[in-house]
């Protein structure tokens, strides 16, 4: 069943743009020679250990008020603690070690917690970051990392679409329907979800190639040629933001902007 639905999802790219077709090619190569690789569990059910928090205003290591916090064996981005407000304070925690080809998965869900004074756009909405800088790397004033989204949203209003599984492009560009794409999100096809029904995401990517994302087992989205550019992130060290550089790999962070949400069964395999 995996091997069909992203041989599909490349021979659709192909369709898409001829002159990407090489790249394409080698990705379904692979797809077909090393599918059957080990998942490696991303998350150990105790603790953080393998994660680094970076929130803004802070230090790269500073998980300021437990914002990233170990509940029932899962991850929960939680603001219990936080007695003075958001503050702007958009974190992620960053997996200990870098990515270019791989398959990712885990489930999610939303908690009924959200800061009022974050941002109207936070509300039912966090994400996993890709092909990220490294935290370290991360300025502490730096508001986002350069890197690519893996966006979860949820049901904001009765009756209105809001679409899961979209792509967001902090200091990145992709490729979309073959043309560089100066949209920062791009929707998904998925359907809405209420914010406390658990999702299964699943993100493939193949370097700087085809990226393909998928909820609940369906293709919802697909694009290529990440590289670093655009806007969204500011105060960044400028040695970092190289626009026109391919993104061949890079970190995973699981985000947190203002908006109580709960991730497991994270795993992971290079493909």
């Amino acid at each position: 069943m995996f091997k069909k639905v992203i041989l599909a999802s490349i021979l659709g790219t192909i369709l898409i743009s001829c002159s990407e077709k090489k790249d394409v090619q080698q990705s379904e190569v692979q797809v077909i020679e090393e599918s059957d690789s080990e998942w490696i569990e991303m998350f150990n059910g105790k603790n953080l250990k393998g994660w680094t928090p970076k929130i803004f205003h802070h230090e790269s290591g500073d998980n300021y008020q437990n914002t990233f916090r170990v509940i029932d064996g899962a991850i929960e981005v939680n603001y219990d603690d936080y007695k003075e407000g958001f503050n702007d304070r958009y974190g992620h925690l960053f997996y200990e070690k870098p990515f270019s080809s791989f398959h990712m998965t885990w489930e999610y869900r939303f908690t009924d917690q959200w800061l009022e004074d974050a941002a109207s756009y936070t509300y039912r909405n966090s994400g996993v970051m890709f092909h990220s800088q490294a935290p370290e790397t991360i300025l502490k004033e730096q508001d986002w990392p350069i890197s690519v989204e893996w966006q979860m949203l949820a049901e904001e209003e009765e009756g209105v679409p809001r679409p899961t599984g979209n792509m967001c492009s902090p200091g990145t560009d992709v490729f979309f329907e073959g043309e560089k794409d100066p949209r920062h999100c791009i929707n998904s096809s998925s359907p809405t979800f209420k914010w406390n029904e658990w999702v299964k995401a699943d993100l493939i990517v193949y370097g700087d190639s085809l990226v393909i994302h998928m909820v609940n087992g369906d293709t919802v989205l697909q694009y290529t040629k990440p590289q670093i550019g655009g806007g969204v992130a500011n105060n960044f060290d400028p040695k970092y933001k190289e626009d026109g550089k391919a993104l061949t790999d890079g970190y995973i962070g699981l985000q947190s902007e203002g908006q109580g949400v709960i991730f497991k069964n994270l795993k992971i395999k290079e493909l």
